[in-house]
């Protein structure tokens, strides 16, 4: 797989420390006395974020799983936010914090965040672990950000490439030829 890989932006250490100290600042953004957490990850390129996140989160807390799909097989650009798995859980007066891998174009992270405020949530912030600053609309943000990164299609730590390199422990972007 290394040999698919045109450069590493990110190290998985690097990002191992990220998520420690993402984990802080959410622990401190939710007082303790709060109640229970509810994390809404977006399937299936959070899934090794969010398993990561929540360990390090020292609070009660519920999952509640959606899937959305923006870039299908091997697209390299994102298309119109699909959803694939609908949220079933009930939210009605929680604390939501959506976790998702990056944020592109937002929309992704603005259908999300309306499907959580329709049940009911009592408060809503998300959490990326990548942004590329100025490509998503005004309006689209995260509270909580791993790292900021250029505009291009990366690999790696959950983010696939055709349903592949999610198991590739930093974030990196594939060599041209391997995008066919």
């Amino acid at each position: 797989m290394e040999a698919e890989i045109d450069r590493i932006l990110i190290r998985d250490h690097d990002i191992a420390r990220r998520v420690a100290a993402m984990a802080d600042e959410i622990a401190a953004a939710y007082p303790s006395d709060a109640g229970e957490l509810t994390l809404v990850p977006i399937l299936s390129g959070s899934i090794i974020f969010v398993a990561d996140l929540m360990r390090r989160l020292p609070r009660r807390m519920r999952l509640a799983m959606v899937s959305i799909s923006t870039y299908p097989g091997r697209s390299t650009r994102p298309t119109e936010a699909r959803t694939t798995l609908e949220l079933s859980t009930d939210l009605e007066g929680r604390d939501v914090l959506i976790v998702d891998d990056i944020l592109d174009t937002g929309g992704t992270l603005a259908r999300v965040r309306g499907m959580v405020h329709q049940r009911g949530a009592r408060s809503v912030r998300a959490a990326v672990l990548l942004r590329k600053p100025g490509k998503a609309p005004p309006g689209v943000d995260a509270e909580f950000v791993g790292f900021d990164i250029a505009d291009e299609f990366v690999v790696g730590y959950g983010l696939d490439y055709d349903d592949l390199y999610r198991n590739y422990p930093h974030i990196g972007v594939l060599r041209p030829e391997m995008m066919r």
